[in-house]
């Protein structure tokens, strides 16, 4: 990540499941050998995220933080160190639908969570989500995060 940016010690790994009880699976070691991933740190699944689906979408952010996909646990492990959550369906399309990342990416960038990052580092996270989010809906699947302190 930029020099400057918050990484705050945890890691979101996006990925694609065909289910929660799927997804659940991940807990132990992580994503990467099970599912599509796309590794982040930083971009938490509930407040950035929820930033960025607004900025996708237009949906109104307190519209998504009621969105019972929004963050929802699917796993936890030592004592919530490490969780599989739930990415809204709104993220999923709206990134598969993305036009312009580089646009959206300087304007995510403005989000007080993100103060210090890179909008070109941004985008390129966009873009490697945005693949993911297509794959998912292509078949027919969810996108979930794996969080690890």
């Amino acid at each position: 990540m930029p020099e400057g940016a918050t990484t705050m010690g945890v890691l979101y790994d996006y990925f694609t499941a065909p289910s929660d009880e799927e997804a659940a699976a991940a807990i132990e070691g992580g994503p990467v050998e099970r599912f599509p991933t796309v590794e982040t740190k930083s971009l938490d699944p509930a407040v950035v995220m929820g930033q960025l689906e607004e900025l996708l979408t237009g949906r109104p952010y307190d519209d998504i933080c009621d969105d019972p996909r929004w963050g929802d646990d699917v796993a936890i492990e030592h004592d919530g160190d490490v969780l599989v959550l739930t990415v809204t369906d709104g993220l999923r399309d709206g990134l598969a639908d993305a036009g312009d990342l580089d646009e959206v990416a300087v304007r995510w960038a403005e989000i007080e969570e993100l103060e210090g990052f890179d909008p070109m580092v941004l985008a390129e996270i966009l873009k490697d989500l945005k693949t993911l989010a297509v794959q998912a809906k292509e078949n027919d699947q969810r996108l979930y995060c794996w969080a690890s302190v």
